[in-house]
């Protein structure tokens, strides 16, 4: 399983960090990371290797721009 964050396309509400701390932070500009996240250099993404979906699926369902997807 992974998460993948569409960062360009992020608006910085900081409700992913909220409901999920253990993968999402907030950056120095102001729009959601991947905690150890990899950066995907053509399109901007980050991604992460999860073992367990945990709070995950949570933080994409209430991302109001839906650029968090995590994928089985």
């Amino acid at each position: 399983m992974k998460i993948k964050l569409d960062r360009k396309n992020c608006i910085g509400c900081g409700v992913c960090a909220s409901v999920c701390p253990k993968f999402f932070s907030m950056a120095e500009d102001g729009k959601s990371t991947l905690k150890k996240g990899v950066l995907n250099k053509k399109d901007g993404s980050e991604e992460l290797e999860i073992s367990s979906i945990e709070c995950a699926q949570d933080a994409a369902d209430s991302c109001p721009v839906q650029v968090i997807h995590v994928i089985a």
